[in-house]
């Protein structure tokens, strides 16, 4: 596989998940199994079932199936682990640990055929921090992978930020809530961006996006209003592979993921 961005490093003759550990292996079959499945549904043309936040935050079977596929094989293969995931799917930890899961990141992109949806699951330790995060997009067939301390992963490539662009030339991906006031507001926020930035990219899938500041595929992202498996892998990744995240302060809380030396300006604009 070749990549054209700048930010890969030469390939590696090792796989690296021999390097990452049992952890991280178990998070991508987790991640394929549900992507396989979402494959299937996708071309069954599934509909949305349901409703969450508001009208336009739509459920899906296949969000369901996707969910139970990965708590299944999580809950079977690491017992004593917790188990936090989008769709309702919790399980109380006895290690200390928990593995954080959105099964189907980008159900609207899914529900229409927009081809931006993807698998995350990530593992977090006893005392919070980060401990593996996988994201995996079906439909490109790409699967990053990070642990802490060991890197980023696009299939057998590490990944490395590139020197940042300055602002005025930067890629800049966000995305948007599902509650209409709030859209309006962060509709004012890109208004006063958009001028500042080379372009903004709203792709509809936060693991999607910071997983591509990770690549090159854009220099940064920003959001509010993400819950905690919309970055829980995703952060991860990008902070592995040396871009800097942000929390951006208020409510709702948010984050900027970029290098750092891109990431402290665009805080400065949006937070």
């Amino acid at each position: 596989m070749t990549f054209l961005s700048p930010a890969v490093s030469a390939p590696s003759s090792h796989d690296p998940l021999a390097r990452l550990g049992p952890d991280a292996e178990l998070a991508v079959r987790a991640a394929h199994a549900a992507g396989d499945l979402l494959l299937q549904r996708r071309r069954r043309r599934v509909r949305s079932i349901a409703t969450k936040s508001s009208s336009t935050d739509p459920v899906s079977e296949a969000d369901r199936t996707a969910e139970r596929t990965i708590a299944e094989l999580i809950e079977a293969e690491r017992p004593d682990d917790g188990i936090v995931a989008e769709e309702g799917w919790q399980r109380s930890s006895r290690s200390g640990r928990r593995w954080v899961v959105d099964p189907l990141d980008g159900t609207v992109n899914f529900l229409y055929g927009f081809p931006a949806w993807c698998v995350s699951v990530a593992l977090f330790s006893a005392d919070s921090r980060p401990l593996v995060g996988v994201v995996h997009d079906p439909l490109r067939g790409e699967t990053w992978v990070a642990r802490r301390g060991g890197g980023t992963y696009l299939g057998a490539e590490r990944l490395v930020v590139g020197d940042p662009p300055p602002l005025d030339q930067a890629l800049v991906a966000t995305g948007f809530s599902y509650d209409r006031e709030f859209r309006a507001a962060q509709g004012k926020v890109v208004a006063e961006l958009l001028p500042r930035v080379r372009d903004i990219r709203r792709a509809g899938a936060a693991a999607l996006d910071l997983a591509w500041v990770a690549t090159g595929r854009v220099d940064a992202y920003y959001e509010r209003g993400l819950k905690p498996w919309d970055w829980a892998a995703g952060r991860l990744i990008a902070e592995e592979a040396g871009a800097a995240v942000i929390e951006l302060p208020g409510e709702p809380a948010g984050l900027v993921a970029a290098h750092p030396q891109l990431a402290e300006r665009l805080a400065a604009l949006v937070g």
